[in-house]
């Protein structure tokens, strides 16, 4: 007798959906077309991706819900990176004196960094800066691009904005001083010594202080009802040359006037310097007000009357700012204006 064949187990009532295998780098860089390598960089925060590629890779990545590797926290090095435009002169010295306190009394060390006058880093530095792994950056006047910026938090490393350059997001953290009560405290003192003429020598029109000490200054002549005339308003970039030619310029003219604010201690030292070689005595034939208050500005003859900005303290309190980002301590506020008060010194006094 033939025995029948063995019946089949039925099919399982709930068969266990067959789940897709998660997507590779690989599979990233074939959808969007580009090579591995570039997925790898765009993972990586690297600077060296076009905006548009970077944009497909990441929207490729969300869709497929790649999921990045959990990296070993990273290794750094016991350094802050100080990134700053230009820092050949006093007001840069004096920044550094401030970060250096901080670091110094946490045993970190400093790289510094200048740009030349540039007010934002090439491309290549992001890269180097992943390289050194410090603790976090500080930038002084200038700021970083969105694909910088991003590549930075990518990487878990904090930057802090000392003295911005430019209008900066309530996300970024910032530390400056009240640059528009500058501007209308050093403009008041003049208008109320009796001058009326009073000429404005400030620092480059694109940069964000520069712009809010002009509007200072405008602000106390409309508290007066004051008129300014349009040529009295000039614009340096910080420097002693910039203050001597334009200094120069505003003297020796018949109608010359009878008091000049610089932006900076160091364009005051250069309108110094014009009034003397075209014999003018200050503050007999002019006043001349400074901004920075760098100790330089005390040894001036005759001393210089400023607006002291205390850069030191910023420096330090920005340093500090950073650190506490670094160990992953938000700070109680993103932006940090500092108090700027008048120093009235031999260089302002009464027109004659």
């Amino acid at each position: 007798m033939t025995e029948a064949p063995p019946i089949p187990p039925p099919p399982p009532t709930n068969p266990a959906p067959v789940q897709p295998s998660p997507a590779t780098i690989a599979t990233i860089a074939d959808e969007v077309g580009v090579s591995v390598t570039t997925v790898s960089k765009v993972l990586n925060g690297r600077s060296d991706v076009a905006p548009q590629t970077r944009a497909r890779v990441e929207a490729s990545l969300a869709r497929h819900q790649y999921r990045r590797r959990a990296r070993r926290p990273p290794i750094r090095h016991d350094q802050i990176d100080l990134v700053f435009h230009q820092f050949d002169s006093q007001w840069a010295m004096e920044i550094i004196r401030g970060v250096e306190t901080v670091a110094r009394a946490a045993g970190i060390g400093l790289h510094l960094t200048q740009l030349q006058g540039r007010h934002s880093p090439p491309a290549q530095w992001i890269d180097e800066a992943l390289a050194r792994r410090p603790l976090g950056v500080l930038f002084v006047l200038c700021h970083l691009s969105e694909p910088q910026r991003r590549s930075l938090e990518q990487q878990r490393i904090p930057f802090v904005v000392i003295d911005t350059d430019s209008a900066t997001s309530a996300l970024v953290p910032t530390v400056g001083s009240n640059n528009w009560n500058g501007g209308l405290i050093a403009t008041r003192h003049l208008l109320q010594l009796g001058h009326r003429r009073i000429a404005l020598i400030s620092g480059p029109q694109d940069v964000l202080c520069s712009q809010a000490r002009t509007a200072g200054f405008r602000s106390a002549h409309e508290e007066l009802g004051i008129p300014i005339a349009a040529d009295l308003v000039r614009h340096g970039d910080f420097y002693v040359d910039a203050g001597f030619a334009h200094g120069m310029a505003l003297l020796d003219r018949p109608d010359r006037p009878t008091a000049i604010f610089a932006g900076s201690d160091m364009q005051a030292m250069g309108v110094l310097r014009a009034a003397r070689q075209l014999g003018l005595d200050v503050p007999g034939d002019l006043s001349v007000i400074g901004y920075d208050n760098v100790p330089v500005a005390a040894w001036t003859v005759p001393t210089l009357t400023t607006v002291n900005q205390p850069l030191r303290d910023m420096a330090s309190t920005a340093a500090q700012m950073l650190l506490d980002l670094a160990r992953d301590v938000d700070p109680p506020t993103s932006r940090i204006d500092l108090v700027t008060e008048l120093v009235i010194r031999e260089s302002t006094a009464p027109p004659r």
